[in-house]
Order: C-alpha cells, then sequence, then structure tokens
C-alpha cells in the first residue's frame, strides 16, 4: 500500500486556508473571528497554546457556517481542479492519505478520488473544536498503527518535512516541491 499526505501532496494547495478563504466570499462575517486567531498565534509562537487550540480557533469560523456540509460540496466543485495531476496517474485502490487537516474537510475529495482509508484530525463541524490530537508528525504514526497494526508502507509521499517519522516506515519515501517528485534521503531527512 502506498500512503499520502494531502495538502501539498495530493492537493497542490493548503485546503483549510482555501476553505476559509472560499467561505469567506459566501459569508463575510466570519472576518471577525480573525482577531482571536492572530492573539492564538502569537501566543502559540510564544508557547502559551498548543497546536490544537490554535487550530481550534481558526476553525471556529464554522459556527458562522449555515450548513458545512452543502458548503463543503460546493467548495469542492469548485476546487477539484487543484488535485495533483501526477496523483491521478498513480492512484490505487489501497491508497491510504493521512493528514493533520480536518477529516471533515477530506472526506469528499477523498470519496470523489476513490480513496477509501482516511486518518486525519477529527474536528467538529459546528464548532471547530479538535476531538483528537492534531495528526502531525509522530502521531501520524501512532494513528497508522491503530489502524493498520501490520500493514507495511511500499511509498510514502509528502511535502513536509514534519513528516519523517512516516517516511522512515515506507521502503520508499518522496518528497513533493510544487508537483516535482524527489526521492527522500530519509538518513538525512531531506531530499
Amino acid at each position: 500500500m502506498n500512503v499520502y499526505d494531502f495538502d501539498g501532496t495530493v492537493y497542490s494547495r493548503d485546503s483549510s486556508v482555501d476553505f476559509f478563504k472560499f467561505e469567506l466570499k459566501r459569508h463575510p462575517l466570519i472576518l471577525r473571528r480573525l482577531p482571536a486567531f492572530l492573539i492564538k498565534a502569537v501566543r502559540h509562537k510564544l508557547g502559551k497554546c498548543t497546536t490544537e487550540e490554535l487550530k481550534a480557533c481558526f476553525f471556529s469560523f464554522l459556527k458562522d457556517i449555515p450548513d458545512v456540509q452543502k458548503e463543503l460540496a460546493l467548495f469542492w466543485d469548485s476546487h477539484m481542479k487543484y488535485m495533483a495531476e501526477w496523483y491521478k496517474d498513480k492512484r490505487e485502490d489501497t491508497d491510504i492519505v493521512i493528514s493533520a487537516s480536518p477529516r471533515f474537510l477530506l472526506e469528499l475529495p477523498c470519496k470523489r478520488l476513490g480513496i477509501k482509508a482516511l486518518i486525519a484530525s477529527d474536528v467538529d463541524t459546528g464548532s471547530g473544536a479538535f476531538l483528537s490530537a492534531n495528526c502531525k508528525g509522530r502521531e501520524k504514526v501512532m494513528r497508522f498503527r491503530e489502524a493498520f497494526p501490520d500493514e507495511k508502507i511500499g511509498e510514502f509521499y509528502s511535502d513536509s518535512l514534519s513528516d519523517l517519522p512516516m517516511a522512515e516506515l515506507a521502503a520508499k519515501a518522496f518528497l513533493i516541491n510544487k508537483g516535482q517528485i524527489t526521492s527522500w534521503d530519509i538518513k538525512k531527512g531531506k531530499k
């Protein structure tokens, strides 16, 4: 089986940022949540709040969206075009996507791509609250092993060096940089 990060890998952009921008045009009221997020970002930088708290503050804009599922369908109708072309050619039925992005945001595009297995951060669509740890770094390995305790990873693809713990599990690992795929020298943690 092959395992893929989502943002910057299968999807060529950042889905959370794109969804926020999409919703900002449709529901400008969400802009009122920006000052709290900026304050939280400074606190996070100073080590005074967790990544989950920061991201929950960001996703609090969901409180101002009347029908999140409807908005997600509209969003992905216009954003599937940003899926990486190389992935469309490589896709297999056994692929797994593992991402720090919220599960609610990735379920629909994964379904449209035919990806049956998704591991992601669990976020409440009514409040933006995190219901699980942020699925990043070593957390990805823990979550992968919980879901697939005995599976071997043939190939792993990501755009982020924070995914080194997942890359170390794979027979082969690849870094994605602006759609370009290069072999990942795991010993050095870089290409």
